[in-house]
């Protein structure tokens, strides 16, 4: 298992319109109070197996709130990822869509939320 640097790499980032569309296509849909959170599984060429990875894409739309309160939400999901994604299952695609009451919560409540909706479960890719 890889260990898990401060900082947020673009190989942990989903970056493209066409890997979201993918994850809400083949992704395992989780609503979680104030976030849905779609799980899909990586398909890789046999050569890259090897590679644990689990990639996040966060996605706040205007309805939540300003762009400061979004890139608020969006830093939230992104430090919990960052703190507990070695406990998620490997080679997954984790998409987490914000809903308007994600605004109001703090870092550790959106921890606890998404801990609740993905870590706990012992979440299996579909």
């Amino acid at each position: 298992m890889r260990t898990r640097s401060a900082r947020f790499s673009r190989a942990d980032r989903l970056r493209r319109s066409w890997e979201f569309r993918r994850a809400n296509r083949k992704g395992r849909r989780i609503v979680a109070g104030e976030f849905v959170v779609l799980v899909a599984p990586i398909v890789r060429a046999e050569r890259f197996r090897a590679i644990e990875r689990r990639r996040l894409g966060v996605t706040v739309s205007r309805k939540v709130g300003n762009a400061v309160v979004r890139n608020r939400v969006k830093r939230r999901v992104r430090e919990w990822f960052r703190t507990h994604g070695d406990r998620l299952p490997a080679d997954v695609d984790i998409v987490v869509i914000a809903r308007r009451d994600a605004a109001e919560l703090g870092g550790a409540e959106v921890a606890e939320v998404l801990d609740r909706a993905l870590v706990r479960p012992k979440v299996s890719t579909p």
